[in-house]
């Protein structure tokens, strides 16, 4: 019988204590036991040898092990009453309608030693390795909303969109009613006035970011994809969004979530806060400390934000844009309400002109004509929430809605 090596280290100990170079009280320390215990070995080792390290139960069968014929019982079961049962399934049919009490991972250890598969075969996870953080700030910024009891029944829902950035955790936040496509443009607006424009964004497939449907077969022929405001805002502006497939790759921002949805919490109940704009005024005390706190220095010092470039106008793309056709009464149709286009030195009558349409964040509505604004009005009384979600016509926007181009060596 072969010693295992924890056994040939105890043989090695006791022979050192019967040739007397080691005490009992030694050997005991050795061994990790009690000295009545060394004396037990030694006791076993004088009679029947080295042997006598050895454990009395090795060889053994355990007095719990699942008998034969009940093990045969079961895997008969499995292959003809019970086929297609999953193993806790089965396991619960053995002990209802068979009277056989086993644990279920005592049924499995059976079925798979028999060579029966599981029903479902467990998935294989992927490798996932950490991504390491980007070195300057503004290299990468991290978008969610988290809607929430931010206010814990003292006032309503409220949802709050925060943007962190990748390289040292910055953080921006504003509470606004929902998450929509309106909320992300007022916050990003903010930042790229401040900071100036990020290399890209990371978000997830939400459908303010995303069209998260196959294209239609004109959209297939005209080599046209669907975009949302927001994607076709962020081209405009050439900041790539990279679309998150799980939670866990945007963790920063997640993990920012659960520490505001802690933190913040707590000093909105200590302010007795309990509508939006007492929420927002301790939002921003909140976010001051926060970033006082945990910014950490990126790798880089020199920023990664691009600077607005000069005759850019943040209001006419972080805005909600559509096409339309000018009618025989030189109106245009938006909401339901008619917008009367006046004669110019430009034109005289604009019937069945195609238009661009811009609803800008405050309420203005813009009438484009060939990169031309043709006509504007202060006050619309439009909701954003109102605004269907449908994918935009890209094209014709692009022909009429103005574009900034650069010269070369601008």
């Amino acid at each position: 019988m072969l010693l295992t090596m924890k056994e040939n280290k105890r043989l090695q100990v006791v022979q050192e204590v019967l040739a007397k170079e080691r005490t009992v009280e030694e050997a005991a320390r050795v061994l990790c036991r009690s000295e009545r215990h060394v004396y037990r070995i030694l006791d076993k080792v004088r009679k029947g040898g080295a042997l006598g390290v050895i454990h009395g139960n090795r060889g053994r069968e355990p007095v719990n092990k699942t008998p034969q014929e009940l093990i045969e019982r079961i895997i008969q079961l499995r292959s003809h009453t019970y086929t297609g049962f999953n193993d806790r399934h089965f396991r619960d049919e053995l002990e209802d309608e068979e009277g056989v009490k086993i644990g279920r991972e005592t049924v499995r250890k059976i079925l798979r030693k028999s060579g029966t598969p599981p029903v479902k075969p467990a998935r294989k996870r992927k490798y996932r390795g950490k991504r390491k953080a980007k070195d300057k700030f503004g290299e990468m910024l991290q978008g969610d909303g988290s809607w929430h009891d931010w206010l814990q029944g003292r006032g309503p829902w409220l949802t709050l969109v925060h943007v962190v950035d990748d390289a040292t955790t910055y953080q921006w936040a504003e509470f606004f009613g929902q998450e929509t496509t309106e909320a992300y443009f007022i916050l990003c607006k903010r930042i790229f006035k401040k900071h100036g424009l990020p290399r890209c964004l990371y978000v997830d497939k939400d459908s303010i970011f995303k069209v998260n449907r196959e294209d239609t077969i004109q959209e297939q022929l005209s080599g046209m994809r669907p975009m949302t405001t927001f994607e076709r805002a962020m081209q405009e502006l050439a900041i790539p969004i990279i679309w998150a497939h799980s939670p866990q790759a945007k963790g920063r921002v997640e993990r920012r979530g659960g520490l505001n949805q802690d933190r913040l919490v707590s000093e909105l109940r200590k302010a007795k806060a309990s509508t939006l704009e007492e929420a927002r005024e301790v939002l921003r005390v909140h976010l001051r400390k926060l970033n006082k706190r945990f910014v950490r220095k990126p790798a880089d010092s020199e920023s990664a934000f691009m600077p607005l470039p000069q005759g850019l106008e943040l209001k006419q793309i972080l805005c909600w844009k559509e096409e339309r056709t000018v009618a025989n009464n030189n109106t245009i149709s938006f909401r339901g309400v008619p917008y009367q286009i006046p004669p110019s030195s430009y034109r005289t009558s604009w019937t069945k002109c195609k238009v661009a349409v811009h609803l800008c964040l405050d309420g203005s509505l813009h009438i484009f004509h060939k990169g031309q604004r043709i006509v504007y009005f202060r006050k619309t009384g439009v909701s954003w929430n109102d605004l269907p979600t449908a994918p935009l016509n890209t094209k014709a926007l692009y022909q009429h809605s103005p574009r900034l181009t650069f010269s070369l060596g601008h």
